[in-house]
C-alpha cells in the first residue's frame, strides 16, 4: 500500500478460515500510478470503457470469449451498470423482475423449461454443497422418507430463493465462485444475475465488498482483470488542499500508521548507539516513513546520527509524486536540516525485482537497517516462475549484515492459495477492512466510493482475477515470511515494549473495534479480532 504519504494491527487472530477450507487484500501497492480520477460529483464520471481505460477509472471487463465483449461499471447511485452494446457480456442491471432471461454468459434463458429448471438446480446444490454442506439448512430433506430427486431439488430451490431473499450476499459470492471453480457457466450465469441486483458500491459493507468481487468474477471469465488492475490508480493531489484517495484512507485507518510506526521503533531500538545510520528502503513512494525517524533520531540523546537513505521505487512511481525520486530526497533533506541532522539521499528508481547489491551504494562503516514495508508480497516466488525474487531479496538484505531488517505485510493468504479458497480468504480479509472503513468514514461521504475502488477494489480484482505472473498481490501469513527469513539466516528481533505502548496510543484516537496483539515479539493489528496487518524485526 502506499499514500501520498507513502502508503502503500487483545485478541486472538490464528483461526483463519481459508486454513479450515485449505489447511489454512492493502493495503493497496504504494507505488501510485498516474490516472485520469473519476468525477467527484458522484456523476457518470464513475463509468468507463474498455476501450479507453486511461479516460475512465471505474472497473470494466472486457471479455474474449465467443469474440464478445463487455463493458461493466459500478454507478455512484449502487448498482452495477452494464453498458449495452450488440455483444454485451453482461446484461442490463436494471432490468424489470420479469426479465428473468438476460444471461451474461450464453444468452439464454435459464428457466424456460422444466428440463432447464430441473439442470439447474441440480447444478446449484452442486455448486452449494461443494461450498461447504454444513452452511445450508437443509436436513428437512429426509431422503430416506421416501422423498424423490424432483422434491430435494423443488427443496434446496426453495432455500437458494431464501437466501436471495434475506439477501445472504457471502453465501451467494461463495456459490458462484464455486460455480465458476468447476467451469460450470450455467450456473454461475444464473448466479451473477442474482447478484447484480444485491450489490452496492454505496451499501452495507457487504454490498460494497460483494460489488468489486463479482467485478472479479466478470473479469476473470473475461480475462480482463490485468486491464483492470493497471488502470486503477490512487489518485494524487491536484493542490496542496487536495488529498489522495490513499491519503484519506491513511488517515481514517490506522493500518498503514502502525505499520510505519512499529517498523521505526524497531529501527530506532536497533541504532540507538550508532553514529552512521545507512537505511534501505524497498519502496520508499513519497517516503513520508522517514519524517517521523527523522525527528525521533534528532531528539537522541547525544546528538543524532547521520543518516542515509536510499530509496528504492519503480520509475513508474514518478507519476504518483509528480517526479523522480529526487522530489523525495529534497524532500527529506529539507526536514533534516531543519532538524539539523546530517542526511544524504541516494535514489534507486528500480522494481525491487532488479535490485542488485551494486544498486544500493553501501558504505563502509555503515549500520544498516533494511526496511520491507508492504512490498515483499508483489514481488513473484517460487509459484510464478524461476526465480524466487522474495527469497532472493532476503538472502541480499543478509549479505548486508544489517543490525535489523522490518517486515510490515498484511496476514492473508492469497499467494499459492487454489482459486476458491483465495476467494473465500479475500472475502473476509477485505470484508473486515470495509467494516473498518464504515467506523470511521460516514457512507455518505462523497470521497468514500473513490477511496475503496481505487484503493482496493483494484487489489481485489486482481486477487481474484489474475493468475500467473498477471497476479501481483501475492499475501502470505506472518508463518511463511517466519520461514522465509528463517531460511535466509535472520533471528527474531522482538518488538519493544515501548513500541507497543505507542501503538496503543495511536489507537486510541480510532474505533474501539481495533485490537491490538503482540505474540513471540511480533504485533498484530486487526479488526474485532481478525488479524489484519502484522508488522515484525529480524537481525542476523
Amino acid at each position: 500500500m502506499q499514500t501520498s504519504e507513502k502508503h502503500k494491527i487483545s485478541g486472538k487472530y490464528f483461526d483463519q478460515p481459508v486454513q479450515e477450507l485449505e489447511s489454512h487484500c492493502w493495503p493497496p501497492n504504494r507505488s501510485l500510478d498516474h490516472y485520469q480520477s473519476c468525477s467527484d460529483d458522484g456523476g457518470n464520471g464513475l463509468q468507463y470503457s474498455v476501450q479507453n481505460l486511461e479516460q475512465y477509472c471505474t472497473l470494466e471487463s472486457s471479455s474474449s470469449m465467443q469474440n464478445s465483449s463487455s463493458t461493466a461499471s459500478f454507478s455512484p447511485s449502487g448498482s452495477p451498470v452494464s453498458q449495452p452494446n450488440s455483444q454485451s457480456y453482461l446484461s442490463d442491471v436494471h432490468h424489470s423482475p420479469d426479465n428473468t432471461c438476460s444471461s451474461p454468459v450464453s444468452g439464454s434463458c435459464v428457466t424456460d423449461n422444466e428440463h432447464d429448471l430441473r439442470h439447474m438446480i441440480r447444478q446449484l446444490e452442486t455448486a452449494m454443497l461443494g461450498t461447504d454442506s454444513d452452511n445450508f439448512d437443509i436436513h428437512a430433506i429426509n431422503a430416506s422418507g421416501g422423498a424423490t430427486q424432483i422434491s430435494i431439488e423443488e427443496e434446496r430451490w426453495k432455500y437458494m430463493m431464501e437466501m436471495i431473499a434475506r439477501g445472504d450476499l457471502k453465501e451467494l459470492l461463495c456459490a458462484c465462485a464455486k460455480a465458476i471453480d468447476n467451469n460450470d457457466m450455467h450456473m454461475a450465469d444464473w448466479l451473477m444475475t442474482q447478484l447484480r441486483q444485491m450489490v452496492s458500491v454505496s451499501g452495507e459493507p457487504i454490498q460494497r465488498l460483494g460489488a468489486y468481487m463479482l467485478e472479479g468474477l466478470v473479469a476473470r471469465l473475461a480475462s480482463s482483470g490485468s486491464s483492470i488492475y493497471k488502470a486503477l490508480r490512487c489518485k494524487e493531489p491536484a493542490s496542496t488542499e487536495l488529498l489522495s484517495y490513499m491519503h484519506i484512507l491513511y488517515e481514517i485507518c490506522p493500518y498503514f500508521k502502525f505499520g510505519y510506526m512499529s517498523a521505526n521503533g524497531a529501527i530506532a531500538e536497533a541504532m540507538k548507539d550508532e553514529s552512521r545510520v545507512h537505511i534501505i528502503d524497498f519502496q520508499i513512494a513519497q517516503g513520508a516513513q522517514w519524517l517521523t525517524l527523522i525527528h525521533a533520531l534528532a531528539a537522541r540523546p547525544g546528538g543524532p546520527p547521520s543518516i542515509r537513505i536510499t530509496g528504492i521505487d519503480d520509475p513508474t512511481s514518478a507519476y504518483a509524486r509528480g517526479g523522480g525520486l529526487e522530489i523525495v530526497g529534497q524532500r527529506l533533506l529539507k526536514l533534516a536540516e531543519s532538524c539539523k541532522v546530517p542526511f544524504e539521499f541516494h535514489s534507486a528508481a528500480i522494481s525491487g525485482t532488479e535490485v542488485q547489491l551494486e544498486n544500493l551504494g553501501i558504505q563502509p562503516g555503515e549500520a544498516i537497517a533494511v526496511n520491507f514495508a508492504m512490498t515483499l508480497h508483489h514481488m513473484p516466488d517460487e509459484s510464478v516462475g524461476t526465480q524466487n525474487h522474495r527469497d532472493r531479496l532476503l538472502r541480499l538484505a543478509k549479505s548486508l549484515s544489517p543490525k535489523v531488517v522490518t517486515l510490515v505485510e498484511q496476514e492473508a493468504n492469497t499467494n499459492t492459495a487454489p482459486f476458491f479458497p483465495r476467494f473465500y480468504e479475500t472475502m473476509n480479509h477485505y470484508l473486515a477492512i470495509f467494516e473498518s472503513i464504515d467506523g470511521t468514514l460516514p457512507r455518505e461521504h462523497k470521497e468514500r466510493i473513490n477511496v475503496e475502488q481505487h484503493c482496493l477494489a483494484r487489489e481485489i480484482v486482481n486477487i481474484i482475477a489474475c493468475e500467473g505472473s498477471e497476479r501481483v498481490e501475492r499475501h502470505e501469513l506472518l508463518g511463511k515470511w517466519r520461514s522465509r527469513f528463517i531460511m535466509a539466516g535472520f533471528t527474531p528481533s522482538p518488538l519493544s515494549s515501548f513500541v507497543n505502548a505507542t501503538i496503543k496510543t495511536l489507537l486510541q484516537s480510532y474505533c474501539d473495534k481495533y485490537t491490538l496483539e503482540e505474540k513471540d515479539g511480533v504485533l498484530y493489528l486487526g479488526w474485532m479480532n481478525r488479524a489484519i496487518i502484522t508488522s515484525c524485526a529480524w537481525r542476523c
